[in-house]
């Protein structure tokens, strides 16, 4: 019997296709990978019974980076990025093993079925997924297709099972203008990213930000925002003049009427024209017109419309409403939410979608789970309903008056049919007062004419769904890629999010803004980029090539990053405006090792050090307290530690300063604290302090924190597991005695007398934290947030008692764990 390996994008999705396929009757297991499960059914397939494996992936299975040596910024000229600098896919997401689990599976199948998300990324995932499988799949007999693609818009019966009987080709096309869009992305953001990040943050101290990112469509998307912020500061109000008249007939309630002249912008003329108006007692009827309107019924909801209305009606950010939106697909409750088009396709079930929410007065109870997902969900439907009901029709009356010279109307609506707007009723014709009932040469009663003083008023910030209109308008990003721009100039700290969702640029947003204009207008103007996302749709649709798009476009921005370079000090004047030398800002914290004088902590973004004597600037790590460590210094080089924490609940670890962005020793990285350290006898290192192997995670080593009494801990130095032990402990310490079981470090633990919980009135004790059965019920695991679930008693996959693990000298490697250590694992949860 043949196979047939099948894979969508997501698990949840893979889950239901396999069960409206199978009818129910597929068996499921889970893969090697823990996080895609596989689901086995058999059938007819191509006129022949076959065993259907259905599984998934979790998006993108690999991504685009440079290889090893180019991702060191200290190293590379970031010029070298646009041409020299070699590129390689890697898997997204290692820890998910995806490329074995997909090899595993479809090792020995005959045929693929690609069910991934039907746009241009679901296409580029689709040649991924080939790419890993196909090599380990059966040889095809003769001219035999074994690739085909499914194409589906929603999750139902009717949508699954009408692609399964129409399937083609996936589109290499697609999946190339992916590539060109990522490689170019990379490219060009990657080499403008490193050249400014470098430069501002060693010269100022208050950007704020840790990432000066530039982005072929971030920018002129933060172009936008600033350019409505620059219309606002350089506005001058302007006063004018308008003639407000009040007439009534009879006991009727007065009409306020418009000018039909609405405005002058000279006093004297407008105080002429109300002279001229007050000659006259009465305002004569000119006309009355009554016409029937019809206020059109919406077309079919598309990616981008429903960003805008998520953003402005119900307060939602662009890519939290994807995300929303993407759930409530992949539950079959929504069809594919990323879509250009207005017009549903012609085999779409109107007649049946409609009969579904039928019987419900409040459809879809069960999406009301969550608030936020129960409101789209609601705006979604109603908004279907409303494509496919009446238009909502009004009669609209105009009355038109003359008093004296001047001319003026009044106007009102009556409702006729509410058509769609009994299900969108905030797009509702509003309750007017009724008009008077009236007819051509009757008279009203002046009641007032008076002259008005106004002014006119600044454009506001823009909003987010004004914005995505702008985006939307000139050709910047796609309908899944404008919510991440937008979420990242919020993310960079180059605007900030105000109420009514309004974006407000910061002085490092606006700078930004101006240099660009400054050295060169196409670095920030949409133009350049809607030039590129045609050449990017030409090659989706075959019609260009994807190698001289490339390179055409790389060349271009290569030398406008020269000039970029070349002309820097133009956007540095603006900056120096704006931002504080970075030797002025800070406060004094800890002594530099060469010239023993105090250097700064500057705490905004990226935090970090700076010795104004020896002009030096040194990294910390990030999202923390940074204080002085005792005034402890580092062996190797007399620098004055510092102590990094996450708060009272959380980790905490010392740093040496210039240890921390130059590895002293082979086995170390950037970015490493003293608790990975491997000096051999410093106190503060991972070879004094180390512990044993996490409980959790692979390669992290429980280090004690021994400025964490008297609630005594240790804590992972690569995941965030925490284990407390030995409160209220007077004392305790790290032996440099080993378990004889586990060859984890053993802890000397010393309590007072009064508050001793070991037995027999025992104040001291050593033993293993994870063996010693004294020890059991003072240990308790925590961390801040739950990434994976505990190994619990008797599921225990790989040792938890290793030793400190890549000591320079000591133990060798540890034995794994006995029993003892499943037992751990119970009494730590």
């Amino acid at each position: 019997m043949r196979t047939v390996f099948m894979v969508a994008e997501k698990p949840s999705l893979a889950q239901s296709i396999a069960k409206i396929l199978s009818k129910g009757s597929c068996s499921s297991r889970k893969g090697l990978n823990g996080a895609c499960s596989v689901h086995e059914y058999t059938g007819s397939f191509m006129g022949q019974n076959v065993r259907f494996k259905m599984t998934s992936v979790c998006g993108h299975v690999m991504s685009l980076d440079f290889i090893g040596k180019y991702n060191n910024w200290d190293k590379v000229d970031p010029a070298e990025l646009f041409s020299k600098a070699l590129t390689e896919k890697k898997e997204a997401n290692p820890k998910l093993n995806m490329v074995k689990f997909l090899q595993v599976e479809a090792k020995g199948c005959d045929y693929v079925v690609l069910w991934l998300d039907c746009d241009k990324e679901g296409e580029n995932i689709c040649f991924e997924v080939l790419d890993a499988i196909q090599p380990l799949m059966n040889k095809s007999y003769g001219n035999d297709c074994t690739v085909y693609r499914a194409k589906f818009s929603s999750i139902t019966d009717t949508d699954i099972c009408n692609a399964m009987n129409r399937l083609g080709e996936p589109n290499r096309n697609e999946a190339l203008s992916v590539d060109a869009r990522q490689e170019l992305d990379l490219r060009i953001g990657c080499a403008f990213t490193r050249f400014q990040t470098k430069y501002f943050q060693g010269k100022y101290g208050n950007l704020d930000s840790s990432l000066i990112s530039f982005g072929p469509c971030q920018t002129p998307t933060l172009g936008f925002c600033v350019e409505r912020h620059d219309k606002i500061q350089s506005f001058k109000p302007e006063a004018y003049w308008v003639i407000q008249a009040k007439v009534f007939k009879g006991k009727d309630s007065p009409l306020t009427l418009d000018w039909d002249r609405v405005r002058v912008f000279d006093r004297d003329v407008g105080q002429m024209f109300v002279n001229m108006a007050k000659t006259a007692k009465e305002a004569k009827v000119d006309s009355v017109s009554k016409k029937e309107k019809a206020k059109q019924r919406p077309i079919a909801l598309n990616t981008v419309e429903m960003l805008r209305v998520a953003s402005s009606a119900l307060g939602m950010a662009p890519q939290h409403t994807m995300q929303i939106a993407e759930r409530l697909y992949t539950q079959g409750y929504i069809s594919y939410p990323r879509t250009e088009t207005t017009h549903y396709p012609e085999n779409f079930d109107l007649k049946g979608t409609l009969k579904q929410q039928a019987n419900s007065s409040f459809w879809g109870e069960t999406v009301s789970n969550s608030s936020d997902g129960w409101r789209l969900y609601d705006y979604i439907t109603r908004h279907f309903i409303a494509t496919v009901s009446p238009d909502c029709k009004y009669l609209q009356t105009t009355i038109s008056f003359s008093i004296g010279t001047e001319s003026f109307t009044c106007s009102g609506k009556t409702l006729i049919s509410a058509g769609y707007t009994e299900v969108m009723p905030w797009q509702g014709i509003a309750q007017e007062e009724a008009l008077p009932v009236c007819e051509r040469g009757d008279t009203f009663t002046v009641d007032e004419i008076k002259l008005l003083e106004k002014q006119t008023n600044p454009p506001d910030y823009l909003t987010e769904a004004e914005l995505i209109t702008l985006m939307e308008k000139h050709g910047i990003g796609t309908d899944a890629s404008i919510p991440v721009h937008i979420n990242n100039i919020c993310q960079r700290n180059y605007v900030t999010v105000e109420s009514g969702r309004k974006l407000k640029p910061t002085n490092l947003g606006i700078v930004l803004v101006h240099g660009y204009y400054k050295i060169d207008a196409d670095l920030v103007l949409p133009t350049i980029r809607s030039a590129v996302e045609k050449l990017l749709n030409l090659i989706a649709l075959g019609k260009a090539n994807f190698h001289q798009v490339l390179q055409h476009t790389l060349d271009i921005f290569k030398r406008k990053f020269h000039y970029f370079v070349d002309s820097i000090a133009g956007m540095d004047e603006l900056m120096e405006v704006s931002f504080s030398p970075i030797a002025a800002t800070g406060k004094p914290l800890s002594r530099c090792g060469k010239c023993h004088r105090f250097m700064k902590y500057i705490q905004a973004k990226p935090s970090r050090l700076h010795c104004s004597h020896c002009d030096e600037t040194y990294s910390l790590p990030q999202n923390g307290a940074i204080k002085l460590y005792k005034e402890l210094k580092c062996p190797l080089d007399e620098f004055e530690l510092v102590l990094w924490t996450s708060g009272s609940r959380g980790k905490s670890y010392p740093v040496c300063p210039y240890c921390f962005s130059n590895p002293p020793f082979r086995d170390m990285k950037k970015g490493m604290g003293c608790n990975e350290c491997t000096h051999p006898s410093c106190q503060h290192s991972l070879n004094s302090l180390g512990i044993g192997q996490c409980v959790e995670c692979e390669t992290g080593v429980l280090v004690f924190d021994p400025t964490s009494g008297p609630k005594w801990r240790m804590a992972c130095n690569k995941c965030n597991v925490v284990v407390h032990f030995f409160e209220h402990a007077h004392k305790v310490q790290v032996s440099q005695d080993s378990c004889d079981s586990c060859e984890a470090s053993l802890v000397i633990v010393d309590f007072n007398k009064t508050r001793s919980p070991l037995p027999d009135g025992e104040t001291q004790h050593t033993g293993c934290v994870f063996c010693d059965p004294v020890f059991q019920d003072l240990v308790e695991l925590k961390h801040a947030t739950m990434r994976h679930p505990m190994h619990r008693a008797g599921g225990a996959r790989r040792g938890r008692g290793k030793g400190r693990g890549r000591r320079p000298v000591g133990r060798g490697n540890p034995k794994k764990p006995k029993d003892k250590m499943a037992a751990l694992a119970a009494y730590f949860v």
